[in-house]
């Protein structure tokens, strides 16, 4: 008898619809899948929909490869971030920014992960663009992946920055898996019962979890604010050579 190889017991393979979180999910489901839909709400995907939407070019940085700063540098494009940034990677910043910018936007799970992905079509999903999101999804094909960025745990004594599952990203990706068709993996029931469970109370909820209450600490609930509107947007970022930009079907 022949055991399956050890992917195939997490790869979600026996359904169309899949759900897992981070890098190894990516390395796992995205050969095998039709489309990737990258989620992290506080803020990278958050920010990727405002900037797109406003008509801004959102660049990626490849892990290993040149800094950000070399690559803003080198595309002439605005780089986000923090210190020393053109703007701050923050959804409320983000509505400031230019039609026609070209912005260049690490972040540690979400630019992470789309820089990853491969071959595969890829999107940036939030609860902003959740329905819009899963209409392109749907349009791509049958197989759709979507992965939860999470958060990493503050560097320990050891060096170590596990991943810590974050809330508003398995909420986001409930609200973008539940409007689509096809057999669900348990992974993605969940990420949708969890949706359904708190979806008429968003701001609120987002603002009491771990990653918001870090935001409200530092002074940003306006970014929590921004990223708890559900389906306010008609954009689905595709990451195209390299950048997300608006996808074929997206609102004007």
């Amino acid at each position: 008898m022949h055991s399956a190889p050890a992917s195939g017991y997490w790869d979600q393979h026996p359904f169309d619809l899949r759900c897992e979180w981070g890098p190894r999910a990516v390395a796992a489901l995205a050969p095998i899948s039709d489309v990737v839909i990258v989620v992290d709400v506080l803020s990278f995907s958050t920010c990727v929909d405002i900037a797109v939407a406003r008509g801004a070019k959102v660049y990626v940085p490849v892990p290993g490869a040149e800094s950000a700063a070399d690559m803003a540098h080198r595309l002439g494009a605005a780089l986000v971030g923090f210190e020393g940034a053109t703007y701050r990677l923050s959804a409320t910043a983000m509505l400031g920014v230019p039609p026609g910018t070209r912005l260049v936007m690490p972040s540690p799970n979400g630019a992470t992960l789309s820089a990853l992905v491969g071959a595969t079509p890829t999107l940036a999903g939030c609860l902003r663009n959740a329905r819009a999101v899963a209409a392109a999804a749907a349009r791509l094909g049958r197989r759709v992946a979507v992965i939860p960025a999470g958060e990493r745990w503050p560097e320990d004594a050891h060096g170590d920055r596990s991943l810590r599952p974050a809330v508003e990203d398995l909420i986001g990706a409930g609200a973008i898996l539940d409007h689509l068709p096809g057999r669900r993996s348990p992974e993605v029931e969940l990420a949708v019962a969890a949706f359904r469970a708190v979806r008429g109370r968003l701001p609120a909820f987002l603002l009491a979890c771990s990653s918001g209450r870090e935001h409200a600490a530092r002074g940003t609930e306006g970014d929590v604010a921004l990223a708890a509107q559900l389906d306010v947007s008609d954009f689905a970022p595709r990451l195209v050579a390299g950048a997300y930009v608006a996808g074929a079907g997206d609102a004007p």
